[in-house]
């Protein structure tokens, strides 16, 4: 297993989406990228922590690779606004990538910089790359959280949207 952390806004709209594909084997949201250790949920929000609200994606590179989670997360968000998707704005919604290496580090600067290139964003991507350090997984309320509340308000018309355009994009890619 190999582990890959992402942010790309609220965890809540990225943790249902990485669940569904092949090869991923779990999905943990939570926070990095701060100076706080062991943060809080409200802590986080408040934006003085530094930290994200991030997912630490572990897969097997066997079935899924690197280089297609990414292209999948550049797909997923809004790569090219600054702190902010939608509504949600704020250093903790930032659009980042947390590598463990240098090798990594190389293959998103690369992707980026094709992305850049191919004008598929009218704007220029804007998604940091930073070397992950302390992951700090979210409370056990923030697990499972869309699919604990599908009724919600925030899960009804943000998170569920995002989730159906997922599946019709990527049904080929999706578990059984």
């Amino acid at each position: 297993m190999e582990k890959i952390v992402l942010g790309g806004g609220c965890f809540w709209c990225l943790e249902p989406l990485f669940k569904q594909l092949q090869g991923v084997e779990e999905v943990t949201m939570g926070y990095t990228g701060g100076h706080k250790p062991f943060p809080a949920y409200q802590e986080v929000c408040t934006g003085n922590t530094g930290h994200a609200e991030v997912v630490e994606v572990k897969y097997d590179p066997a079935q899924i690779s690197l280089e297609d989670l990414l292209n999948i997360f550049f797909q997923v968000h809004d790569p090219t606004t600054l702190n902010q998707q939608g509504f949600d704005i704020g250093t903790q919604y930032r659009s980042v990538v947390f590598v463990n290496g240098d090798d990594e580090k190389k293959l998103v600067e690369g992707m980026i910089s094709k992305i850049n290139q191919s004008k598929v964003w009218k704007n220029q991507v804007v998604t940091q790359v930073e070397y992950l350090t302390d992951f700090y997984p979210a409370e056990e309320y923030h697990q499972d959280y869309f699919a604990k509340n599908p009724h919600a308000g925030y899960c009804q018309f943000v998170v569920r949207p995002k989730v159906e355009r997922f599946e019709n994009k990527f049904f080929t890619r999706l578990k059984n």
